[in-house]
C-alpha cells in the first residue's frame, strides 16, 4: 500500500491506509498500545491491540520510545477523543528505528532546548513557526513579482559598510579583509538602473553587543528598492505587501497559528491604510499620553517604541526621523532639513520595528560630508558614488526583518525561536 500523509489520511476520515513518520506520544496497557505519530503534516492516534501481533511484534512495539521512525498500516476511524478527531486502528507496523531515550521532557530551560536544537526543532512549536516563516517569505516575493519586481541577489562578502561599521563582521578572504553583508542596499541601489524594481530575501550580519529578545547576529531580510519612487510611494508598498503577508498567514497557516495561541480574529482585523505619524508627533504622544519628554534629536529606544505601540493596534509608520542620526544613505526631507526621508514600521504587542526604509540621498556632495562625519573613507565608496555621477533618478527601498515579522505573527516571547538555528552574540551551537 503506498504511502500518504498525516494529513491526507485525517481528510480521507474512514478506510484502509499506510502512514509513516515519529513517534510523537505513546502509552499502554497489557492489552492496548496507544502511539500519536507525526509527520511534517500533523498528528493522529494509532491503537494497537495485543492479540492481533506476536509476542515478538509486541515486544518490539513495547520497546519503541519516543521519536522512533514507524510505519503503519491501518483502518481510519472517527474518534473525538483522538488528539485530532480520529485514529488509526493498527493491522501492521515496521519500526525503522528504535531511537534511544529522548532528551528532550517536559518543563526544560529554554536554554538547554536552544543547546539540543538539532532536536528540538523537531517540536510542534517549532515545526509551525517554520511553516508561518516559509509564508512570510513566500508571500513577500509573490507580492512583488505580481508588482513586477524582479528577484535580484546580492553579494554576501562586501567591501564596504551599509548600516554603520561598529556592527561589521570581518572575514578573511585570501589575503584581503572583506565583511559579511548588513544588507543588500548598496548593491541593489546600483542595480535599479538597469532592473528598475528589484526584491530579494537574503541572509544579513550585523554584530551588535546585544543580548535581548529582539536580536540576532544573523538573520534574513527581504529587501525591495525602486527607482522613480520617493518617501510615500514607499510606506504605502510596505504596508501593502504587511497586509498581504497577513493575509496569507491566516489563510495558509490557521492551524499553526492556533498550536502557537495566536488570535487570529485580531490578525484579521489588521487592514491597510495603516496609521501615519512622524518622528516628532510620537514624542508628542509619548509625552501627552506616556508623561515622558524624550528630547528631540535621540532615537527611539525600545521601551519608546513599546509605548507608541500600546496606543495601536495595528502597525504604525513611523516618518521624518532626526537627520543627524541616520545613516549616510538618507536624505534631508526639503520640507524640513532636520529631519530625513525615511520611515520605521512598528508592530504592536511590543515587538517592535519590523521594518526600515527611505528615499535615498542622490547628492554627491551630500554623501561624502555624511560619510566624512561617520568615519568613513570616501574612496572606498567611490563606485557607490558612481551610481549618482551617471543618471541618477529619485529612488527608495526598504528592509523588512523576516524573524521580526514571524515573531509577531506567531506570538513568540524570543525572536530565536523565529529562525531555525539562532546565532547571537553569545550562541553559535549546534
Amino acid at each position: 500500500m503506498a504511502f500518504i500523509s498525516i494529513q491526507d489520511a485525517l481528510q480521507r476520515g474512514s478506510g484502509k491506509v499506510a502512514i509513516r513518520g515519529w513517534i510523537y506520544r505513546e502509552r499502554g496497557s497489557n492489552e492496548f498500545k496507544f502511539i500519536v505519530l507525526r509527520d511534517s503534516t500533523d498528528i493522529i492516534q494509532c491503537v494497537f491491540k495485543k492479540e492481533q501481533f506476536d509476542a515478538q511484534q509486541w515486544e518490539e512495539l513495547d520497546k519503541a520510545l519516543i521519536e522512533s521512525s514507524m510505519e503503519i498500516e491501518g483502518t481510519l476511524h472517527e474518534d473525538k477523543r483522538a488528539p485530532t478527531g480520529y485514529e488509526l486502528r493498527a493491522t501492521s507496523f515496521n519500526v525503522v528505528q528504535r531511537a534511544e531515550k529522548y532528551p528532550i521532557t517536559k518543563d526544560q530551560s529554554p536554554e538547554f532546548l536552544l543547546d539540543i536544537r538539532h532536536l528540538w526543532i523537531r517540536s510542534r512549536k517549532l515545526a509551525a513557526v517554520m511553516k508561518v516563516r516559509h509564508t512570510v517569505m513566500q508571500a513577500f516575493r509573490e507580492f512583488y513579482v505580481k508588482n513586477g519586481y524582479l528577484e535580484w541577489a546580492p553579494p554576501i562578502l562586501t567591501p564596504n559598510a551599509c548600516e554603520g561599521g561598529a556592527t561589521l563582521f570581518e572575514v578573511k578572504y585570501y589575503k584581503e579583509k572583506l565583511y559579511l553583508t548588513q544588507s543588500w542596499q548598496l548593491y541593489a541601489e546600483a542595480a535599479i538602473f538597469a532592473l528598475e524594481k528589484i526584491f530579494c530575501i537574503s541572509p544579513c550580519f550585523r554584530a551588535e553587543r546585544s543580548k535581548t529578545s529582539r536580536h540576532l547576529s544573523e538573520f534574513w531580510m527581504a529587501e525591495m528598492e525602486s527607482a522613480w519612487m520617493k518617501l510615500d510611494d514607499l510606506a504605502k508598498s510596505a504596508e501593502e505587501c504587511v497586509a498581504y503577508i497577513i493575509e496569507q498567514v491566516v489563510k495558509r497557516n490557521a492551524k499553526e497559528l492556533e498550536i502557537l495561541g495566536q488570535d487570529i480574529s485580531k490578525l484579521k482585523k489588521i487592514t491597510i491604510p495603516f496609521p501615519r505619524i512622524t518622528y516628532t508627533e510620537a514624542l508628542e504622544l509619548l509625552k501627552k499620553k506616556e508623561k515622558i519628554d524624550i528630547s528631540w534629536g535621540k532615537d527611539l529606544r525600545t521601551i519608546e517604541e513599546d509605548l507608541i505601540m500600546k496606543h495601536f493596534d495595528k502597525p504604525v509608520i513611523v516618518t521624518n526621523y532626526p537627520k543627524e542620526i541616520m545613516a549616510f544613505y538618507k536624505p534631508q526631507d526639503p520640507k524640513n532639513p532636520k529631519t530625513a526621508l525615511c520611515f520605521d514600521m512598528l508592530a504592536p504587542e511590543g515587538y517592535g520595528e519590523i521594518i526600515g526604509g527611505s528615499q535615498r540621498d542622490i547628492d554627491i556632495e551630500e554623501l561624502k560630508k555624511a560619510l566624512k562625519k561617520e568615519g568613513e573613507k570616501i574612496e572606498k565608496y567611490d563606485w557607490y558614488l558612481d551610481t549618482r555621477r551617471y543618471g541618477s533618478v529619485p529612488h527608495a527601498g526598504y528592509g523588512l526583518g523576516i524573524e521580526r515579522v514571524v515573531a509577531w505573527l506567531c506570538k513568540l516571547d524570543n525572536i530565536k525561536d523565529a529562525i531555525p538555528f539562532p546565532r547571537t552574540m553569545l550562541r553559535f551551537r549546534p
